[in-house]
């Protein structure tokens, strides 16, 4: 399935149209730009054709220069069958030599008023959000005191309902049951709701709940960037939990890993101030303040001092 269409970019920076209308629903796959200087001197050997090609003022000053056949032939070699688009900056006129070659080969050319620098960066933020890798976790996703957390646990243990006392508590739901992930950067991943059930929650005895619609707007948002999973599961006897917070799991979605908490579940377990402790601590934490380290470390120094029988 397509990501991203030249007439996404065509209607999101409203952009004008010039020629190659034909060609607007051309496939973007990649978020690098190319800016053919190079090119237009004569060298297309590594030409990136793929790629959207941008024409600032340095590209069609120099263009001006050029002699008649070597004019059109430049603009014949940037538009192939491949190329998603030639965009010229500052509203700057357009040569009659793209015009032209553009129309054979049915490549969109568009203009917009933004200078080439502060365009350029726009265009690719967009690009890299909308073509960046993506998968779909079962969970639900609740941002806790700007701590975006995945809870994650089988069928029937208790993670809709939990996110339903969160947002009672003041907390915002992002999404229950599907969680779509992107990858944005290395390190950065962005939790979003399935437009098809956006602020619902599946309550077991109840059904399904409008969020926004109970709670109102500030107990829900679109997206998240997720750096904590919850991971509820039975409590079983026979397992040895962690109990000083010294072990560091991890869980990897995509390329990046984040942190990864095994909260066991039984009766009696207040699960959402569970979450909310987890998600403060973890804070701490990355502000430097640990304090299962803090304990380990006094511990064994009153071991190294006077030893067991100090206590």
């Amino acid at each position: 399935m397509l990501k991203v269409r030249t007439r996404d970019i065509y209607e999101k920076f409203d952009l004008e149209l010039i020629c190659g209308e034909e060609g607007i629903d051309r496939p973007i796959t990649t978020s690098d730009l190319s800016r053919p200087g190079i090119e237009l001197a004569g060298y297309f050997n590594y030409y990136p054709a793929e790629r959207i090609q941008l024409l600032g003022m340095t590209e069609l000053s120099f263009f001006e220069k050029l002699q008649g056949s070597d004019r059109v032939l430049r603009m014949e070699q940037l538009c192939t069958d491949i190329t998603p688009a030639i965009i010229i900056t500052r509203g700057l006129e357009v040569p009659d030599e793209l015009i032209e070659a553009a129309e054979r080969e049915s490549v969109p050319v568009l203009r917009t008023k933004f200078k080439t620098t502060r365009f350029s960066g726009n265009l690719t933020n967009f690009l890299e959000s909308r073509l960046a890798p993506t998968t779909a976790v079962h969970g639900v996703l609740v941002d806790v005191y700007g701590v975006g957390v995945l809870i994650t646990g089988k069928s029937g243990v208790g993670k809709s309902e939990t996110a339903l006392e969160l947002v009672k508590r003041g907390h915002r739901l992002v999404a229950d049951d599907c969680v779509e992930i992107r990858q944005e950067d290395q390190d950065t991943l962005i939790g979003t709701s399935p437009e098809l059930i956006e602020h619902l929650l599946e309550i077991r005895g109840l059904g399904i709940i409008n969020v926004m619609t109970l709670f109102g707007a500030g107990a829900v948002r679109t997206n998240k960037q997720i750096i904590l999973n919850i991971h509820l599961e039975i409590w079983d006897q026979d397992k040895q939990y962690d109990r000083l917070g010294l072990d560091d799991e991890k869980l990897k979605i995509i390329d990046s890993e984040i942190t990864k908490l095994t909260v066991p579940v039984r009766p009696g377990r207040n699960l959402a101030v569970i979450i909310e402790v987890a998600a403060m601590n973890f804070r701490l934490k990355r502000m430097g303040v640990n304090a299962a380290k803090q304990f380990s470390e006094k511990l064994s120094g009153v071991i190294r001092e006077g030893g067991p029988q100090e206590f």
